[in-house]
Order: C-alpha cells, then sequence, then structure tokens
C-alpha cells in the first residue's frame, strides 16, 4: 500500500467547493493579471517606437502562442497527473511526474530553438506584406524570445508544481518576479536609459526572457522551500511512463494551441489584406483578452487540479459542484470587463497612441469581441475540468472548433463581404456553436468517469 503523503488532508478533497474553486483561483487571477499586464505593456511601450513596431509584435503573436503550446502542453498535462497521484496518496507517482516534467522542458526549449533558426526569418518575409521595417522589428524581437525560451519552459513546470498541490498562492510570487522585472527592463532596453542604448524592439525581447529567467529562479527556489508534498529532481532518464502520461494529457493542449496559432496566422493574411493596421489591432485585441479574462481563466486553472485530484479520490459529487461554481464564477467576474469594453474603447486604444484610423477599426472590433469573450466562458470551463479528468482528446475538440476551425472558417466568409466590421462578428459565430458541443463532450466524459467506478455513485 503507498503511504501518505502528508498527515493531513489536502484541502482539494475536504474544503467547501464554494470557497475552494474561488479561493484556489484567485491568486491565479492576480498572476495571471500581472502577466498580462507585462504583455501589454509591451505593446503599449512599443507603439512609442511606430505602429510598424506594434504590427511586428502583433505579428509575431502566433509564433509566440506556438513556443508557449510547448509549455502549456507539458504543464497542463502535469497539473492532471500529479493532482491525480496526490489524491491517490502515490508520492512515487508524484516524485516521477516532477522529473518528468522538467525532461519535458528542456527538450521543449530545444525544439522551439531548433523552430526559431528554420523558420523565423521565412515566416516574416511572407507575413509582412513586403514591408521589410515591420519584418526586421519582427525578427530582432521573435528570434530572441525563442532562442532563450527555457526560462519560460521552466517557469511553467514550477508554477505549476504548487497549483497542482493546492498551493497557488505561492503562483504569485513566481509570475511577480517575471512580471516586475520585465516592466522595469522594458522602458530601459526599449528606449535607452542608463548607458544602455535604445534598442526597441530587441530590448523588448531582452526584458521578456529575462523576466523569465528570474521567473524560473523564483519558481525553483520557492518550491524547494514551501512545497515539500512535490519533491524533483533533474535527470536525463526520467519514468517513461509518467512522460507518456503527462504527454497524453497534455498534447492535446499542444495541438490545439498550435492550430490556434495558425489560425491567427491566416487571420493576420485576412485581415492585412484590408490594412496593416488591421492586423496590428487584431493584436492589440489578442493583449486586453489576456487582460480582461484574468477572472475566468484563474478559476480555469485552479479547476484542473480540483477535478483531477476528486477524479483520483473517487469524489464525482465535488467534481460536479466544481464544474458549477467555475461558471457561475467565471461570469461574475468578467461583467466588470464587459462593461468597461463596451463603454471605454476610445480610451483603451489611447493607451496604444492610436491614429484615428486605427480608432475606426478598433472600437467596433473590441464591442464585438467583447461579447465572444463572455460567450465564451462556458466552454472554455468544460474543457478545464475535461482536463482534469485526464480527457485531453476531448478538450481540444473543444477549443479547437471554437478557436480554430470555426472563426477561421466564419471569417473567410465574412471577409467576402468587403466589410471589416462585418468580420469580427466570426468570433461570435463561432462561441455560439460551441457552447452545445463542450456541454456534450463534459456530460459524456462525466458518465463515462462514474461508471467506470461502480462503487462511486452517480451526481
Amino acid at each position: 500500500m503507498a503511504k501518505q503523503i502528508s498527515s493531513g488532508e489536502n484541502i482539494m478533497g475536504t474544503e467547501k467547493i464554494s470557497k475552494l474553486v474561488i479561493t484556489t483561483g484567485i491568486p491565479l487571477m492576480f498572476s495571471l493579471l500581472i502577466n498580462s499586464l507585462y504583455n501589454l505593456v509591451d505593446s503599449v511601450f512599443v507603439s512609442r517606437i511606430s505602429e510598424d513596431a506594434l504590427t511586428a509584435l502583433s505579428l509575431a503573436g502566433p509564433v509566440q502562442l506556438i513556443v508557449s503550446s510547448l509549455g502549456l502542453g507539458n504543464a497542463v498535462g502535469l497539473n492532471a497527473v500529479i493532482s491525480k497521484a496526490l489524491g491517490e496518496k502515490r508520492p512515487d507517482k508524484v516524485k516521477n511526474a516532477a522529473n518528468a516534467a522538467i525532461f519535458i522542458a528542456i527538450c521543449c526549449w530545444i525544439i522551439n530553438t531548433v523552430i526559431c533558426l528554420l523558420f523565423v526569418r521565412m515566416y516574416y518575409d511572407w507575413q509582412a506584406g513586403g514591408n521589410e521595417v515591420i519584418a526586421r522589428y519582427g525578427r530582432q524581437y521573435l528570434t530572441i524570445c525563442m532562442i532563450f525560451s527555457f526560462g519560460q519552459m521552466g517557469q511553467w513546470v514550477f508554477d505549476r508544481f504548487v497549483i497542482a498541490s493546492g498551493k497557488s498562492s505561492l503562483f504569485i510570487f513566481t509570475l511577480s518576479a517575471a512580471s516586475i522585472t520585465n516592466l522595469i527592463l522594458d522602458p530601459i532596453f526599449i528606449f535607452g536609459m542608463f548607458g544602455i542604448p535604445r534598442l526597441e524592439t530587441t530590448g523588448a525581447a531582452i526584458a521578456t526572457v529575462i523576466g523569465q529567467c528570474m521567473g524560473l529562479l523564483a519558481g525553483v527556489i520557492i518550491n524547494k522551500r514551501w512545497n515539500k508534498e512535490i519533491p524533483f529532481s533533474f535527470t536525463l532518464r526520467p519514468d517513461m511512463k509518467s512522460v507518456k502520461n503527462i504527454l497524453r494529457v497534455g498534447i492535446p493542449s499542444t495541438v490545439v494551441q498550435v492550430l490556434t496559432s495558425f489560425v491567427n496566422i491566416g487571420m493576420n493574411s485576412i485581415l492585412i489584406s484590408f490594412s496593416s493596421t488591421a492586423v496590428a489591432v487584431f493584436g492589440i485585441c489578442a493583449r486586453m483578452q489576456g487582460v480582461v479574462t484574468v477572472g475566468v481563466h484563474g478559476i480555469n486553472n485552479g479547476l484542473i487540479p480540483i477535478v483531477a485530484y476528486n477524479y483520483g479520490a473517487g469524489n464525482k459529487s465535488r467534481i460536479s459542484a466544481s464544474v458549477k461554481w467555475g461558471v457561475i464564477y467565471g461570469i461574475a467576474l468578467f461583467i466588470a470587463f464587459f462593461m468597461l469594453l463596451e463603454l471605454l474603447p476610445v480610451q483603451m486604444l489611447g493607451l496604444f497612441d492610436a491614429s484615428k484610423h486605427m480608432m475606426e477599426i478598433g472600437i467596433p472590433a473590441i464591442r464585438i469581441l467583447a461579447v465572444a469573450y463572455l460567450i465564451s466562458i462556458p466552454s472554455l470551463v468544460f474543457a478545464a475540468a475535461l482536463q482534469g479528468l485526464s480527457q485531453g482528446t476531448r478538450s481540444m475538440y473543444i477549443t479547437m472548433l471554437r478557436q480554430a476551425i470555426f472563426p477561421l472558417a466564419f471569417a473567410f466568409l465574412l471577409s467576402r463581404t468587403g466589410q471589416l466590421q462585418v468580420v469580427w462578428t466570426a468570433f461570435i459565430l463561432a462561441e455560439l456553436l460551441g457552447i452545445p458541443v463542450a456541454w456534450l463532450l463534459w456530460r459524456k466524459s462525466f458518465n463515462e468517469s462514474v461508471s467506470a467506478e461502480p462503487e462511486i455513485s452517480n451526481v
């Protein structure tokens, strides 16, 4: 019989669900807010260079999504696997999964470096629409971010260690270390201060990777000192069963993110046929989305280990309750941001030194996409809950449909009208179609998880 990990019961299995979902999510919300703000501030600073520089960062977004997708897949997989092992009281599985996740992170960094060296120049030659200034700014920024992505890959892992063990409040310190470092260094490197030359988009990239390395360092220290439930060490010979379990859950998330990246590339190709300003607006909206949806994503990130732990512990009633509260809290937390997007789009675009043309394009875009964000909340919660049940493939189906297939198909068709404002509604249509698919896949998976363990009564 496996020995107990600790003498006390983990709060994932004992705390009242309505309280657990929000208390687990709140630290993640603050952390995600800090992370999103420094991405947003990157764009605000870069917009002071020129609109071409801002467009270059917008074009970098889809490729950065590919970079982060590798780390995200590893994080999602280890989160579910470690939380489930904690619920089963299996310290041997916990340690094996932690070591496997570190090994996978190193492999992800190597893959990012290879992709960068082979494809970044070709990508900007294709996407910049012949504008060499945009291409130059973009190549400088993206090359540094990808080659030095080891900080980001490692930070994903150590952040998820504290989330998986129910110590999500510690997560804010790792991400704060990264974000605050980046915020301090951004203006110094971008505009040139304290004897450092003006580096523009190169400076933005340098500030970003230094911040990520600081987040990695903070994650290692915090987990060694305050997260004894998850022991870890570096090894080039990880437990292959743990590697497979992490990849089985995480690869669908990676695939979805990569597909979403290609969709964004496709969207940029559609939008640049209207103007390069439309591409810049799309990039601004993507960064705004990261800020305004922190409540929803904080809840979702906290939901995965809650579902996984109670799945491992065989408590299905807590799984059902956590999903219900996830939807309730997600909608409640977004309402204030929704009103902000609808009422103050001019002020938001003003942060980016928006021209009159950018205002004309951006105001309706922000308002329309705000509606899409609101509609997306149930699908986001169901997809997160499926990851907690180790149903990464079904979670992938939901995200692939609502973030990839539906929006690109609708955007292509609506672009035939020649009206840019109509193109933005593709995201609303995609989210509306995504909700019934997400609901059906969740109910099917939940019922299967119940019937798989007959000693557990149905919910």
